[in-house]
């Protein structure tokens, strides 16, 4: 059986490119989801072992000093993100695509791993104005996680021309159709 492919979408905070992911897994794609992993605190709505792993900052460094990750940052202080290696080799041994949802610098470093047998996908807002809007609009940030949020969109815009694919999430029906396209001549090798 041929090892999976991996596919990576990546970008700014907000930019859309979760529910694109998650839109992709509901398609007749052979796609199996990546789940990272994060030493910051779960939201309302997230699941350990659905959303994320969840790892207090100490296993995370612990995890990182064993060479458990294939890549992961530090995003904030104590706040990590990453992605497993084992995770990724066993959804590939299994025959299936791997879906990241990873930010930039883990999108950039998947991609330099794993070369063609990658596709990197940069998400990218029509504007930073409705960037801001759509993150005040999730209401599931502060004021200021917001305003962090926004300065380092204004750093991950500038990752774009190191991405294969660069989808703009203007209306979101069509960014879905173009990248259910995209992902479907990836993996059948159609150029």
């Amino acid at each position: 059986m041929n090892k999976g492919k991996l596919i990576i979408f990546s970008a700014p905070s907000g930019s859309g490119k979760t529910t694109i992911v998650r839109h992709l897994l509901t398609k007749e794609l052979p796609l199996e989801f990546s789940v990272s992993a994060t030493s910051r605190t779960p939201r309302h709505t997230e699941t350990d072992g659905k959303d994320y792993y969840f790892l207090s900052p100490d296993e995370f460094k612990q995890r990182i000093d064993t060479g458990d990750f294939l890549e992961w940052e530090e995003v904030y202080t104590d706040t990590f993100y990453g992605t497993l290696i084992e995770e990724v080799e066993r959804i590939r041994d299994k025959g299936h695509h791997v879906l990241f949802d990873v930010d930039v610098v883990g999108g950039v470093n998947i991609k330099k791993y794993y070369g063609e047998d990658a596709l990197s996908i940069f998400v990218k807002p029509p504007s930073v104005e409705a960037l801001e809007e759509r993150l005040k609009g999730r209401s599931t940030d502060s004021d200021e996680v917001i305003q962090k949020r926004l300065a380092k969109a204004n750093y991950e815009l500038s990752f774009e021309p190191k991405f294969d694919y660069v989808l703009v999430n203007d209306q979101i029906e069509v960014a879905f159709g173009e990248a259910e396209t995209v992902v479907h001549n990836f993996v059948n090798n159609i150029d």
